[in-house]
């Protein structure tokens, strides 16, 4: 994706788990009345939410001369690296239970991750991350099928809305008159796809989550990632000059990096709280777009925004985080929060 997957942005390390302070009976203190403090998960979602627009800022950077596929293959590469890394740490065997669902999760994180990454190559950046974010209205809605959920009215109404709000950023001609400003629809459809194609991602993470382990699902996700882009990237194969090259790698640092500081933010953060400053990397990826592309979003593009974020903060529970049950939850903790990272944004992609 992504992953969040996103794909984008739903792959998470599992040494986070031991790392939560919760688990150990630490608890952050809370904030004096009437007056705002950051938590410390709000500030782990807040970084990852930084690293996850450098991410996006790194691959419009890269696509402007390399093909989409060539840096999907180069970040699934360096995500794949890691990973086995991670599976010979934890001395998890890597083929996993349910290798048919796995590898179905690795092919609609790798179709997320491409659309998503074509859709920043070709729409102004805050325009493509908050495509990116309706996800979780489609999670919501494929969890009703595929997970027994009950189909509630926010989920509707939130799926409206989120439509009204694509549409306003994308301002088609027939809607508004042939507005200087209308995306290429079939850009912006791809990037819906590529939402879609997240939230069948995370609901696929979801079922995975209660019997494989973390890590395996990251390789699944990365070696297929591989498989399926090769065959594209290599007819095409523009060789990288020396900084394209660092852009290539730090495109799978910095979402590697985001994936590890969302994996602590939401186990110590409340969900309601986590989605929202999750949102600031609309925020983040708005700013590199007017710093290294000139690109200022205009009022559909805030309004649609808006729009997007209030439907999809209206889908996220607003339960304490599962940290602060027992300290035997840590063998839970994995999964606990699937549920809410599939209403997140997540990353990534993970795409996710």
């Amino acid at each position: 994706m992504p992953s969040r997957s996103a794909d984008p942005p739903m792959d998470r390390e599992a040494e986070a788990v031991a790392d939560t302070p919760e688990l150990h009976g630490e608890v952050a203190p809370a904030a004096a009345p009437g007056r705002f403090r950051m938590t410390p998960g709000m500030r782990y979602m807040a970084a990852g939410a930084f690293c996850f627009s450098l991410m996006s800022l790194l691959v419009k950077l890269a696509g402007a001369r390399l093909p989409t596929q060539e840096v999907v293959m180069t970040r699934a590469i360096v995500t794949m690296i890691l990973s086995i890394a991670l599976l010979r740490r934890a001395r998890v065997p890597p083929w996993g239970t349910r290798r048919g669902l796995l590898t179905l999760r690795g092919v609609f994180g790798f179709l997320a991750l491409s659309c998503f990454y074509h859709s920043l190559t070709h729409l102004p950046i805050a325009d493509a991350t908050v495509i990116q974010y309706t996800n979780p209205v489609y999670a919501g809605l494929l969890a009703v099928p595929l997970l027994g959920e009950r189909l509630r009215r926010r989920e509707v109404l939130s799926v409206v809305f989120s439509m009204i709000g694509v549409l306003l950023v994308m301002r088609p001609a027939f809607l508004f008159g042939g507005s200087a400003h209308e995306l290429p629809p079939v850009t912006v459809i791809i990037g819906l796809l590529g939402a879609m194609c997240s939230a069948a991602a995370y609901i696929t993470v979801r079922k995975l989550g209660r019997t494989e382990h973390p890590a395996v699902i990251i390789s699944y996700f990365s070696v297929i990632s591989v498989i399926a882009s090769v065959p594209v990237a290599l007819p095409g194969w523009i060789w990288p000059t020396a900084t394209e090259w660092l852009v290539l790698i730090g495109i799978g640092v910095t979402t590697q990096l985001g994936q590890t500081c969302l994996t602590h933010g939401l186990r110590m953060e409340r969900a309601g709280t986590a989605t929202a400053t999750a949102y600031l990397q609309i925020v983040f990826a708005a700013l590199w777009g007017v710093l290294f592309f000139s690109e200022v979003p205009d009022a559909g593009t805030l309004l649609g925004a808006a729009v997007i974020v209030g439907s999809t903060l209206a889908l996220a529970p607003r339960g304490k985080p599962a940290g602060h049950t027992t300290v035997d939850a840590a063998d839970q903790l994995a999964t606990n929060h699937d549920k809410h990272r599939d209403r997140n944004e997540m990353r990534s992609a993970a795409s996710d």
